[in-house]
């Protein structure tokens, strides 16, 4: 039998597991996700020294990162056939999840010709044991009403080869994407037309809290499970240019959305630009505010 004391403590410790949140973003002490980095943040540093780049980005504590920069030509990232490459990897005991891709040529060329490039970035990605290949752009000239109706078949087109290959294929998001062409934007098209079991999302909250109408909770609340990968990064005061995480406008805490709802795979720190010192240090900067501020969550 349990005495009144016992009783007590007791229904205190349900009450406080009432109080705890059933919904949302974790609160665990041990992190679901290894922290990442997308490496155009320090592109100039990743073009002189990828190997000394990657082994301070690791002691900031980033364990994942995502690539750019694939040259098909030359079977070559960052200088390093893809197998090389792998092995500096293994050796810093970190890993590449994914890679931005340079698709958007191949929308004015012949379907034959995307399909070989697709395969070398296949053939890069399993080297690396990169389980994503994305889609991360798209030229000025390219991003128009027509283009985005045509998009669709393109993308899942790509889905279909990189599934077969046992690989995700995902596509991420700018700003542009947001303009809307009689009350629907390229972004509505992409979501409506493309197959969601071929075509993933990787979203770049940045661009959605700068030119969406629409936050990243209500984004993925209406794609649920498709949202594989997240881009984090802030948004300076005044300028709304990039800047370190913690030092802008964009309120993580109530931004970041339902990692399980949002099928979060992995996520990515990013800073494009705009750095206070330097690309390092802001890297820095961002990985510590991240950290103490905002990891808990994940």
């Amino acid at each position: 039998m349990m005495d009144r004391r016992q009783f007590l403590n007791h229904a205190s410790l349900l009450t406080a597991a009432a109080l705890l949140p059933t919904s949302g973003c974790s609160m665990s002490d041990q992190p679901q996700f290894k922290m990442g980095y997308q490496l155009f943040s320090v592109r100039e540093d990743m073009a002189r020294e990828p190997i000394d780049t990657l082994r301070k980005l690791t002691l900031m504590g980033y364990e994942d990162f995502e690539i750019y920069g694939f040259d098909a030509d030359a079977n070559k990232i960052y200088g390093h056939s893809p197998t090389d490459f792998r092995k500096v990897l293994d050796d810093l005991n970190i890993t590449t999840t994914s890679g931005h891709f340079g698709f958007h040529p191949f929308l004015d060329k012949p379907l034959a010709e995307l399909d070989r490039y697709v395969d070398q970035c296949i053939d890069c990605a399993k080297a690396l044991g990169m389980p994503y290949i994305t889609w991360p752009w798209m030229a000025p000239e390219q991003r128009s009403l027509e283009t985005f109706k045509r998009l669709p078949e393109m993308l899942n087109r790509i889905g279909e080869r990189v599934s077969a290959a046992g690989l995700g294929f995902a596509y991420h998001n700018h700003d542009f994407e947001f303009v809307e062409y009689d009350g629907q934007t390229g972004y509505d098209i992409i979501l409506r037309e493309t197959d969601p079991n071929l075509v993933k999302l990787q979203i770049d909250m940045y661009w959605v809290m700068h030119s969406a109408k629409q936050t990243p909770k209500e984004l993925i609340a209406s794609q649920p499970g498709r949202f594989v990968m997240w881009h984090i990064k802030d948004m300076h005061k005044l300028s709304r240019d990039y800047t370190e995480l913690g030092n802008g406008s964009i309120n993580y805490v109530e931004v970041l959305p339902d990692p399980t709802l949002s099928g979060l795979e992995y996520y990515y720190l990013e800073q494009g630009g705009n750095y206070t010192h330097n690309a390092m240090q802001s890297a820095k900067d961002s990985a510590d505010f991240f950290k103490e501020q905002l990891q808990r969550f994940l």
